[in-house]
């Protein structure tokens, strides 16, 4: 052998422990830890038809569907945003899309390496959410194919409502398309209720388990709009009439196909975190989000700290935005309370790079206890920054 084997992989893995407070990953429970410790299944082995049924039955929940085309994809939440406009756009396609921070920019170049023709609606003012009327204004100059929508753009900490814009779409002919992966489980949602025509989420925030897979659901307008597309889907891997097959969405008779090797110990760890969820009911899990939420705020606002989105309605309750004053570099808070206290914290992404940190609230994660702590430790920091420029 030319090449000798690296010394650092004979050394034992040693991985810390971390309290994940950022916008995603969260940490993952207990329940969750052991599932994935089970014994690894082939993909296509009849338990692990079973857990994928049981994972679907969860899904439909958790979305408010009875969508049969509900299903994952092998992949991290992104993947999700992929599969949708894969599936739903050809090229030539009108999308609009509504950017109110980093996803829904993503989404606009996505559509458009698809070669659909994108118009974007964009808020001047990043803490803001769009009102109906301007929704309805942009559908109806556009009238597009497919609405995107980001119902909790993590990037900035805003929570779009999506009651209502079901009904404009409906009445312009055009499919809803919704990104859910900062909110599902932190806010009300109804898939079926608000005519919501593709959804998906990721399985890292408020379900808690490790990124991996994209749960989604298409409605049967969708679903139409797919089988009867002019063009094929460009993508083999996003191809949801394959992926339904596999996922045993259609015909009952249709036997399931090998697509692509699932990882099974992933789907025991979404069959868990779903059942987890289910136990507490998801009326419950909306409620403990919004309550440390609440907590977070007062106890960011006691510390002379302004919230990024000014008004309360607008907030995301997972995924919360503090402006970093001024005088104050906001890496070294982030490394302060990584290096001291092994708590993650965020910055900002994409608009709202250096002007913000991000706190998350996500699942197992969302606890009083833990959102005392993190302001414990940011007030910490804050004083440390404050002592090094009084030092200048």
């Amino acid at each position: 052998m030319e090449i000798a084997p690296p010394p650092e992989l004979k050394k034992l893995l040693a991985i810390p422990h971390k309290l994940l407070m950022g916008p995603g990953p969260s940490n993952s429970s207990p329940r969750i830890l052991q599932a994935l410790c089970q014994p690894v299944l082939g993909h296509m082995d009849p338990e692990v038809f079973q857990i994928m049924d049981e994972i679907k039955k969860g899904l439909q929940y958790m979305f408010q569907t009875r969508n049969k085309l509900t299903l994952c994809v092998s992949a991290s939440g992104h993947a999700g945003m992929e599969t949708v406009l894969c599936n739903l756009v050809e090229p030539g396609d009108k999308v609009l899309v509504l950017v109110n921070g980093i996803w829904g920019k993503r989404a606009a170049d996505i559509a458009q390496r698809y070669r659909a023709t994108v118009q974007t609606v964009h808020n001047k003012d990043l803490g803001k959410n769009f009102s109906l009327i301007e929704i309805e204004n942009a559908v109806s100059k556009f009238k597009p194919k497919v609405l995107f929508v980001v119902q909790g753009e993590s990037s900035t900490g805003v929570y779009q409502p999506l009651e209502g814009i079901g009904e404009i779409t409906k009445r312009y002919k055009c499919l809803l398309a919704v990104d859910t992966v900062a909110s599902l489980g932190a806010v009300p949602l109804q898939m079926d209720a608000w005519k919501i025509d593709a959804i998906y989420t990721g399985s890292q925030k408020i379900i808690g388990v490790p990124p991996g897979l994209t749960p989604l659901s298409f409605s049967e307008r969708a679903q139409k709009a797919i089988f009867e597309r002019k063009s094929k889907i460009q993508v083999y891997f996003w191809d949801i009439k394959l992926l339904g097959q596999q996922w045993k969405c259609f015909e009952e008779d249709l036997p399931r196909i090998y697509h692509h090797t699932t990882c099974a110990n992933l789907l025991y760890a979404l069959r868990e975190g779903l059942a987890v969820i289910i136990e507490e009911g998801l009326e419950n899990v909306i409620q403990r989000h919004e309550q440390c939420a609440q907590q977070l705020y007062k106890g960011v606002v006691e510390m002379g700290l302004e919230l990024f989105v000014e008004d309360e309605e607008k907030r995301l309750p997972s995924v919360t935005t503090i402006k970093v004053p001024p005088n104050v570099i906001w890496t070294d808070v982030v490394g302060f309370a990584m290096k001291n206290y092994h708590l993650e914290i965020s910055g900002g992404l994409g608009p709202t790079a250096g002007k913000v940190w991000r706190i998350g609230i996500m699942g197992f994660n969302a606890t009083t206890k833990n959102i005392s702590f993190t302001l414990s430790v940011l007030k910490e920091a804050l004083e440390h920054c404050n002592k090094k420029i009084s030092k200048l």
